[in-house]
């Protein structure tokens, strides 16, 4: 059986489209693309999950010791008979674990529509436990399909040390009116274009070289949840009046 399970830490910044090319030169000694896409390059599409009474967005904002997420996701151009990635994201604290199992994307349809009488041993994935924490997580918060996030990535892995990771991902998208994935990375820009969100990923801490590089590149931290923005974007006249939204703009760096 396939089981995929991730745990480290992730720090995330906001920068600007030129401190991302500087970042990425003064990066090149260290650091080489991800396998994965074209010169670590690639699309990622999600389909988020949401209570009626947003208990993920509120966990989130408030930024809970414990919080999670769920969310079904791909890459590239991919069709119903794709490969999907299910998964389940908590943070506890700045620890970041992630859950998740592969299985062909019409499976996951057939799962979101799964009668009550459908067991789950019946559906073709790569951990039936993994599946069995989704159907519970998503059971308990009464999650049901709600936005689909799109964003495209550059990935770098480090050349001496392969736990750490960092991604850079621009013209992030969001849409409510299509929640089938396979449909493309359409939608509206939540994220000014002109900003990009760095995440740097590692199991420990940060090692020193980089640590120089971001504060010489003034980059700062900034929590810029994907999730948050997105539906703020989507649902801001659902949500209560006083909540104080994002400003991912240029002019608010």
């Amino acid at each position: 059986m396939t089981i995929e399970i991730f745990r480290r830490r992730e720090q995330k910044y906001l920068i600007t489209t030129d401190q991302y090319s500087e970042l990425v030169y003064q990066l090149l000694p260290y650091m080489r693309p991800d396998k994965f896409g074209v010169d670590g390059m690639y699309t990622v599409t999600s389909l988020y999950f949401e209570s009626s009474d947003y208990k993920i967005y509120f966990e989130t904002k408030n930024k809970l010791r414990y919080r999670q997420k769920l969310r079904l996701r791909i890459y590239n151009d991919t069709d119903i008979n794709s490969t999907a990635f299910f998964e389940v994201k908590q943070k506890h604290k700045d620890v970041v674990n992630k859950r998740r199992m592969l299985l062909p994307l019409k499976e996951a349809y057939r799962y979101l529509e799964r009668l009550e009488n459908c067991s789950l041993d019946s559906y073709e994935t790569s951990n039936l436990q993994v599946l069995r924490e989704i159907d519970y997580f998503r059971s308990l918060y009464r999650l049901e399909p709600a936005m689909v996030v799109s964003y495209d990535r550059h990935a770098l892995h480090c050349i001496y040390d392969p736990d750490l990771r960092i991604t850079f991902d621009h013209n992030l998208r969001c849409r409510n009116d299509d929640l089938q994935v396979e449909k493309g990375p359409h939608g509206i820009n939540f994220i000014d274009k002109n900003l990009i969100v760095l995440e740097v990923k590692v199991n420990d801490s940060v090692p020193l070289w980089l640590t120089r590089i971001l504060q010489q590149i003034n980059c700062k931290q900034r929590s810029a949840s994907k999730f948050c923005t997105s539906l703020e974007l989507l649902k801001q006249n659902k949500l209560p009046n006083q909540i104080t939204t994002e400003n991912i703009e240029l002019g608010a760096m």
